[in-house]
């Protein structure tokens, strides 16, 4: 009696670890491909200002295309993705979807996205930011 009661708290626990890891993971995925497309972003300044105004200013368009670019390396992981760009700033957002292992089988527990954000700027060796 004992096992037959006990087995199905012990399956949920089980799921609530792997299935909770496999989503701190996707997390943790996503903002790595977020941060790293806002940098690869922030990296097209506009030279022509650079050298007119002495400050760091982004070419939107091509820092939009550089960090849309890096995401489709990860097409494959990536289920949904968003690249802004202004003449300040690089911001990219990316969700992944996470099928879980173990809690799958439970009606209500299907599929999920885990989303991450971030913003980069351009930066130069006499910024103070």
């Amino acid at each position: 009696m004992y096992v037959v009661l006990f087995t199905p708290v012990v399956f949920m626990l089980a799921g609530l670890l792997v299935d909770g890891g496999l989503a701190i993971h996707a997390r943790q995925r996503a903002a790595d491909m977020a941060e790293q497309a806002a940098r690869a972003g922030a990296n097209e300044i506009d030279t022509a200002a650079l050298r007119d105004t002495g400050k760091p200013v982004l070419a939107p368009d091509r820092a939009r295309a550089a960090a849309c670019d890096l995401l489709d390396v990860y097409r494959d992981q990536v289920a949904a993705s968003r690249c802004d760009a202004d003449e300040g700033e690089v911001s990219v957002t990316v969700e992944i979807r996470v099928e879980p292992q173990f809690l799958g089988i439970i009606p209500g527990f299907g599929a999920f996205q885990m989303s991450s954000s971030a913003t980069a700027h351009p930066v130069t060796g006499g910024d103070d930011r």
